[in-house]
């Protein structure tokens, strides 16, 4: 088994920080996603950039790396947990349970042999550590459980692995994060029977959509001249790509509304916030060179005095 550079995957420094990691994550998980990317071996690399999220953006399994990589190991060099890894994860806390779907709402999971055998598995339940503190009295287990956007879009039923068990869990559309659903008789077995399993839910980082309250975030990129003259594109949304018309003279940053396209609510749903990002095309040739050179003499702008 390898050693993982998490950070090198993603292409930051060690010191970044959440909304660094969010960009670049975003950026690779749509330059790689299956869906889209003709790239070879895209689907590994999409699957290497949703592990190196999955702890770059945990605090306590960026913490948990980190202090790996302090001893000195090596991208790509032969790795085995330290004997003392388990009783640090201890030392970070209490006993967490979390369930996550793997390849759900995008193709994620796949997990690799190098982040199991740190963090444990994928898509059952699991402890942060052994030894940590009881369960609740009664028998009762709290869990956290990662919902795919698209599921909480538009509710269904999933099933998950606890211990040797699985279970299908009903998941209905516009659950919301906090939002707690409870199993009778699921959790832990005591001498009065068995006790609940109560799973909080939260949402999984998407690849491309992120969540405002009712709100679905995306950014759309544009060519300069869609944004300036105007376009129809199609743009993802959770129900499925619907066309946007794009105003003639558009700036980057721009927002546009898709009405009732983001998460079910009451008294209405949310919307879809689109956010316009402007990509400019590398000039490779001489012939593109000049264009550019042509378009500044035709426009005389200067983006810096407006």
């Amino acid at each position: 088994m390898e050693f993982k550079d998490y950070y090198k995957i993603l292409g930051i420094e060690t010191g970044a920080g959440e909304a660094e990691i969010k960009a670049a994550y975003r950026r690779l998980a749509r330059k790689y996603h299956p869906d889209v990317s003709k790239e070879a071996g895209a689907e590994d690399k999409f699957k290497a950039v949703n592990e190196a999220y999955e702890v770059l953006r945990d605090t306590q399994k960026r913490a948990a790396y980190d202090q790996l990589r302090t001893r000195g190991y090596k991208p790509g060099e032969e790795f085995r947990p330290p004997p003392d890894f388990g009783n640090w994860q201890q030392a970070q806390g209490g006993r967490e349970f979390r369930f996550d779907f793997a390849d759900e709402g995008g193709g994620r999971g796949g997990f690799s042999d190098f982040f199991e055998s740190l963090f444990g598995g994928r898509g059952r339940a699991r402890a942060g550590a052994a030894g940590a503190a009881p369960e609740p009295a009664g028998g009762e287990v709290r869990a956290k459980l990662l919902v795919p956007l698209e599921t909480v879009f538009a509710g269904g039923s999933h099933r998950i692995q606890v211990d040797e068990r699985v279970l299908d869990v009903k998941i209905p559309a516009g659950v919301k994060p906090g939002q707690a659903i409870r199993l009778a008789g699921q959790g832990a077995k005591t001498r009065a029977g068995a006790g609940d399993l109560l799973l909080e839910i939260d949402y999984a980082p998407h690849a491309q959509f992120e969540v405002e309250g009712a709100n679905i975030l995306y950014s759309l990129p544009l060519a300069p001249w869609e944004a300036a003259l105007g376009a129809s594109v199609s743009v993802p949304t959770l129900g499925g790509a619907v066309e946007l018309k794009i105003p003639a003279g558009s700036d980057g940053g721009k927002r546009l509304r898709l009405k009732g396209r983001g998460l079910p609510g009451k008294p209405a749903a949310g919307d879809q916030i689109v956010e316009i990002e402007i990509h400019t095309p590398k000039a490779a040739s001489e012939e593109q060179k000049e264009l550019y050179r042509r378009m500044a003499k035709a426009f005389a702008f200067d983006p810096r005095r407006g």
